[in-house]
């Protein structure tokens, strides 16, 4: 299970933000791209204090697999400043479209300053920075229209820096994902586990198939209740997050000799459904000011 102290490879942490804070000064724009189904958890405090100042793009990216009415909260919250937000998902395209137009309206002044030193049609250079598995180098493909970087449904694929060139005057530098050393709030940790952002090898998949059961019947308690055949909500309202994983077993067929449930089965199952948006779009991170006073 993923604790609030949870370590995640700082050497290789350390390099990455090293890489950032030398690279800042030779790009005009931040995209900073985000899990939607996790707005708070996935934006790594780090890559704010690292670019602070600089302008941004905060991509709302998943978009697709998250609750649309917490989608627009959450890109209401994050459009502030010198900063706007976009609803994004590299696999459908949505928001694709907006990515150039949203770019040179940050940079208008910068791009009217250059215009006037005669240096109209200069390509504008932005950093794409985000944690594993968010999406970074499938969104850049899908803005390239054609396969640029190297793409796995699983975190820690970009290892290196690595520009990339477009077909809308933006040429593009892909960091590796950054994960922070250690995560404050357990529910963050969890998160990025319950989304793929920590591999799941590293974990006890079968506690987090729990925590999930206890996130969902909390938050969309009739979507998993219509997913897996529960009945009414209130008919499991007085199992324990366990006994509510192993019914959900059980409901699937997921048995074993003796009747016991196949608790890793059922586990995968849970996980895959979740990510794949098969129970649902949702959003596990809420938007509320009480909850999240970062936000």
């Amino acid at each position: 299970m993923p604790s609030e102290n949870i370590q995640w490879f700082p050497g290789h942490m350390a390099k990455t933000r090293r890489m950032i804070s030398d690279n800042l000064k030779n790009v005009d724009i931040v995209i900073e791209i985000l899990d939607a189904r996790i707005p708070y958890s996935s934006r790594n405090p780090e890559i704010k204090r690292l670019t602070e100042g600089k302008p941004t793009l905060l991509l709302l990216n998943k978009a697709s697999l998250a609750d649309p009415a917490q989608n627009k909260r959450w890109q209401g919250c994050y459009t502030e400043g010198n900063t706007t937000c976009l609803l994004t998902d590299c696999v459908t395209g949505e928001g694709m479209k907006s990515l150039a137009p949203a770019i040179r309206e940050i940079l208008a002044d910068k791009l009217r300053r250059y215009e006037e030193k005669g240096m109209q049609g200069r390509r504008v250079r932005a950093m794409v920075l985000g944690i594993p598995n968010v999406g970074k180098s499938s969104l850049i493909n899908r803005i390239c229209g054609n396969k640029k970087t190297k793409v796995e449904n699983r975190p820690g694929v970009t290892l290196d820096k690595q520009w990339v060139s477009t077909n809308i005057g933006v040429d593009l530098l892909d960091m590796p994902g950054i994960l922070w050393p250690k995560f404050e709030e357990k529910r963050v940790g969890e998160n990025l586990a319950l989304t793929g952002a920590i591999r799941d090898g590293v974990l006890d998949i079968e506690s987090l198939a729990v925590v999930l059961c206890k996130r969902l019947r909390r938050l969309y308690s009739c979507e998993l209740a219509t997913r897996y055949k529960l009945g009414d909500p209130e008919s499991f309202a007085e199992l324990t997050d366990y006994e509510l994983f192993e019914t959900i077993g059980r409901k699937r067929g997921f048995l074993i000799s003796g009747g016991e449930i196949n608790t890793e089965r059922t586990a995968i199952m849970l996980l895959d459904e979740f990510r794949s948006a098969k129970i649902g779009r949702m959003t596990l991170d809420r938007y509320s000011k009480e909850e999240l006073p970062d936000a």
